[in-house]
């Protein structure tokens, strides 16, 4: 009994021990900076010198700050590429998920991009997009047609980095897709093409249920990530583009906390878009469950 009870604790020690490095990653800096955050939000503070409190001031602010309602708009709209994104990367894994000549390499090709360097791509694409010589408006000029200086126009700049982050992302949902649609038992599709079944019908009752799992993950981290999309902001439209119509919620965080030294303020900003980014997370995970339910 003795033994049994020194090899417990012999193997708690060494259990304890492997945890402690995450455990310690956590505390020190996720928690700790989140805490010292929430706290700056309820100061006037410039990062360096003292935190004067001044209660929910800086929140008082927020609401009536016309740029942080505009990099909020931005933020939501340029999440259209979301579903955008979904729809192409389902139809490229159908096609991809067929035995042909050819699709190894294509799979390649889409997924290239999800491991470029996100800088690496901003700046092609801030080449690509230019309105004198970039390869859109050549491409464009070809069918007689005049393009846009795509990142200096309000009405273009957002577009235009929708097309560029689904473009970029689009190899990553397509692999999931794809390795979705490869789990799916072939029984069930022979059995539907021996019940009549056209390929509409397998498409909803068979395929869309079975990659459901995927789209709910897929939804799920795309809002996460389009809530906090900055890299391809700050270097395509370092100002936020023209009259702010590029700038996101983080690329505002940003200006506020290192260009203007408003650390309390941005801080607030940055509390208001966690909570953000859980409830809506919350609310698609409530939502998916009760969508299960719904099927059984």
């Amino acid at each position: 009994m003795k033994t049994k009870s020194n090899l417990y604790r012999k193997e708690s020690y060494y259990g304890y021990l492997f945890v402690l490095a995450p455990v310690l990653g956590f505390l020190l800096f996720t928690l700790y900076p989140l805490l010292y955050s929430l706290y700056g939000s309820f100061t006037d503070w410039d990062g360096l010198g003292r935190m004067d409190f001044i209660g929910f001031a800086n929140f008082k602010e927020i609401f009536m700050d016309e740029q942080f309602h505009k990099a909020s708009f931005n933020t939501l709209f340029m999440m259209i590429g979301i579903p955008i994104e979904i729809v192409l990367a389902l139809l490229l894994a159908l096609g991809l998920n067929r035995k042909m000549l050819g699709t190894t390499t294509f799979r390649v090709v889409y997924y290239i991009p999800v491991i470029s360097s996100l800088a690496a791509i901003s700046i092609l694409w801030q080449w690509a997009y230019n309105g004198d010589y970039g390869l859109v408006n050549q491409f464009l000029a070809l069918f007689g047609i005049e393009g846009p200086n795509w990142l200096t126009d309000k009405y273009t700049v957002k577009p235009a980095l929708i097309i560029m982050m689904v473009w970029k992302n689009l190899g990553y949902s397509m692999l999931l897709y794809l390795a979705a649609l490869q789990s799916v038992p072939k029984d069930y599709y022979e059995a539907a093409q021996l019940d009549g079944a056209n390929a509409f019908q397998i498409f909803r009752h068979i395929t869309f249920p079975m990659v459901k799992p995927v789209t709910f993950f897929i939804v799920v981290t795309k809002v996460i990530g389009g809530a906090q999309i900055f890299t391809e902001i700050n270097i395509m439209t370092s100002t936020g583009g023209p009259e702010y119509s590029s700038a996101s919620v983080v690329f505002y965080v940003w200006q506020k906390a290192f260009g203007n030294l408003q650390m309390g303020y941005a801080s607030a900003m940055a509390m208001l878009l966690g909570l953000f980014i859980f409830v809506i997370t919350l609310v698609q995970f409530k939502m998916n469950e009760k969508s299960s339910k719904d099927l059984e």
